[in-house]
């Protein structure tokens, strides 16, 4: 199936157009010259007889070249002569041989590992992003793009993610012996211990800080029938005696509520892992909060949140984010300029990756030349290609007139001389 060529630029297409258009003037100019001559020296003999043989073999030469430049393109005088109008003919056949061509001798893995080592890709991305400019224009058109994509990530697109990848997934996973080893662990590094703390002093300040509060939900549950007084003394003994509890807690690290906890944490992560009844639950409970429509909505939420502080970041130039990617990427210049061997391995990689894509779509990188061409109208593609490279093929017709009139006058003078 043929279609029409790719456009290009009409300006270009027009000096090409002017160029070729000249040197076409030129070497019609010069056959109509070797005619003239050979005209006016026909017949005469001594030096005119040199230049009469000069002539006839220019004009034999012009018309021998011009007929080989013009059957590459179209038919002589519009007449059908065998293995001429090559192009519009055999441009499939043209653009295979193209294709194995480049094939062949350009997307050879030596080469393209010679190549690809030799531009020394490390070395110059590290000198490019040693120019603070550079690194900060890399910062900047980073962050739009991350800024775009984010903005791309829609509110249903997270809630698919959540109802068809996240949550089937977690229905599919045992829930406890994931708790269970986590926790086992955590408690094996007592990194329980440092959150017990800041939940202690937290509790503890706000029960100081807040005394009425824990008045009034205290005195919500007072007996109705016992006198104001008394239900007054007994919250605030109340509520003195659980400021000193947890403090003592706090600052004993060897209370025994700490240990009660630890028995407690202990004795959970070992029915996590080994208790049936215990992973039942914690099977039935995951499940609950899977169904819990909250999932969805918290999922979104925390998204929205995230969303919305990075996009604040990329936004400010002196934000967070930008500053700790122009600080990544000044010291990720700083090692390509100093360190040799991370240069070479770093080249080796890019050798590696683009011997890779070459050897795995290197057949599909080349057939587009094919499959291009084969839409090419056959005609259109002969006047286009002319256009590019017909000025310089028209210096085979002048060549050939000045070659072929030194033939002839050599030829006529060897004759002269074997007479």
């Amino acid at each position: 199936m043929s279609g029409p060529l790719i456009s290009s630029d009409p300006t270009a297409d027009a000096l090409r157009r002017g160029a070729l258009r000249r040197m076409r003037t030129v070497a019609v100019s010069l056959l109509l010259l070797a005619a003239a001559v050979y005209v006016v020296t026909l017949g005469e003999d001594g030096v005119w007889g040199f230049v009469n043989a000069g002539a006839e073999a220019s004009m034999v030469g012009a018309i021998a070249d011009w007929f080989a430049v013009t059957a590459l393109f179209k038919h002589p005088l519009g007449l059908p002569i065998p293995h001429t109008a090559l192009i519009p003919k055999r441009k499939d056949d043209l653009g295979k041989g193209l294709e194995e061509f480049v094939g062949e001798n350009f997307l050879q893995e030596e080469v393209i590992r010679e190549r690809v080592l030799g531009v020394q890709v490390a070395q110059r991305v590290g000198d490019w992003l040693a120019v603070p400019a550079n690194a900060e224009r890399v910062v900047t058109e980073g962050s739009e793009l991350a800024a775009l994509a984010l903005g791309k990530v829609r509110d249903d697109h997270i809630e698919a993610l959540v109802t068809e990848a996240l949550v089937p997934r977690f229905r599919e996973e045992p829930i406890a012996p994931l708790l269970g080893g986590l926790l086992a662990e955590a408690i094996r590094d007592d990194l329980h211990h440092g959150l017990v703390d800041l939940m202690l002093e937290e509790m503890h300040g706000w029960l100081l800080a807040n005394p009425d509060t824990v008045h009034d939900v205290l005195g919500e549950r007072a007996p109705w029938w016992a006198p104001d007084s008394v239900n007054t003394y007994v919250i605030n003994r109340l509520h003195l005696e659980v400021v000193r509890w947890v403090g003592e807690i706090r600052d004993n690290p060897d209370h025994r509520a700490r240990r009660a906890l630890d028995s407690m944490l202990v004795q959970l992560s070992d029915d996590l892992l080994a208790n049936p009844a215990t992973q039942a639950r914690a099977e039935r409970l995951k499940e609950r909060v899977l169904d819990h429509p909250a999932v969805i909505a918290s999922a979104i939420s925390l998204w929205q949140a995230l969303r919305k502080a990075l996009l604040g970041s990329l936004a400010d130039p002196a934000g967070a984010v930008r500053r700790r990617l122009l600080v990544e990427i000044e010291g990720a210049s700083a090692r390509l300029r100093t360190d040799a061997a991370l240069r070479e391995r770093l080249d080796r990689l890019a050798a590696d990756g683009a011997v890779f894509v070459v050897d795995r779509y290197g057949a599909e990188l080349t057939a587009v030349i094919t499959h291009t061409i084969e839409r090419w109208d056959g005609k259109e593609a002969a006047r286009r290609i002319e256009l590019h490279v017909g000025r310089d093929l028209q210096f085979i017709r002048i060549n050939g007139t000045i070659v072929g009139g030194l033939v002839g006058v050599l030829i006529h003078t060897i004759s002269v001389l074997l007479h």
